[in-house]
């Protein structure tokens, strides 16, 4: 009876969103969604870290550990958007962003002029699938915020994040998630998926990203779980944390 329910909510959401369907079928969407997301985005990120900045401070604060040899901490931001992380970030680390839109490297450029206490690398446009410009090893910390709910194959991901990352490295994670099944969040995120999916690039309500970094080859994991004080109920759950090569 559950499962006839979400499937009839679903069909009555999806009719309502025919538009922009029909723009994906015409192959127009995507070209749409790719130069509006960073806009959404860019007012997103204010209010997720006004929101979020007590969490993000702790997940960042030991960051320093990672520090390689050099003396200088490499880091990748996976999926950097709009570098809403970098203020986070201890002073002198040597940042290198990936993201596949290549239309956040505007953004990306007003943020580094008000982050000046980073060294910045590059902008590389690539899937976190494959990241082949980035040599292997050769990250101490590799970052990852509001990501693994888009991406094609998180497997594949955390592969090429430990390719990426020296022996001893850490990835930090902060993601939402799936809620708990017995929830009525859980039932909305059910029924609003498909055209949430559409219209946020990609995103997905319904993902478990724990289990994927459970079974990715790290030697350490520390994951917590969490309802995040946002003002969006659908992505109150959350979780977050760091894992050691």
């Amino acid at each position: 009876m559950m499962a006839l329910t979400i499937f009839i909510l679903r069909l009555a959401v999806c009719i309502l969103a025919f538009p922009m369907y029909l723009l994906d079928f015409l192959g127009l969407w995507n070209w749409i969604g790719k130069q509006w997301f960073p806009y959404f985005l860019a007012r997103f990120t204010v209010m997720y870290n006004k929101q979020m900045a007590s969490k993000k401070q702790e997940l960042f604060s030991n960051l320093r550990e990672f520090t390689g040899p050099s003396g200088k901490l490499s880091l990748l931001e996976l999926g950097c958007g709009t570098g809403a992380n970098f203020k986070f970030y201890p002073s002198g680390c040597q940042v290198t962003c990936v993201d596949p839109n290549p239309n956040f490297e505007k953004f990306l450029i007003k943020s580094i002029a008000q982050n000046r206490h980073l060294q910045f690398e590059c902008f590389i446009v690539a899937a976190g699938e494959n990241m082949h410009q980035v040599a292997t090893g050769s990250m101490d910390v590799v970052v990852c915020t509001l990501v693994l709910c888009s991406v094609k194959n998180q497997e594949q991901i955390l592969q090429e994040v430990c390719r990426v990352l020296r022996p001893g490295g850490a990835f930090y994670f902060m993601e939402h998630v799936a809620d708990k099944p017995s929830t009525w969040n859980y039932f909305w995120q059910q029924v609003l998926d498909p055209v949430w999916h559409l219209l946020f690039d990609g995103c997905n309500l319904t993902r478990e990203s724990w289990k994927a970094l459970e079974q990715a080859r790290f030697s350490k994991l520390k994951l917590q779980h969490l309802q995040a004080p946002l003002s969006w109920g659908l992505v109150h759950p959350h979780i977050y944390g760091y894992a050691v090569k």
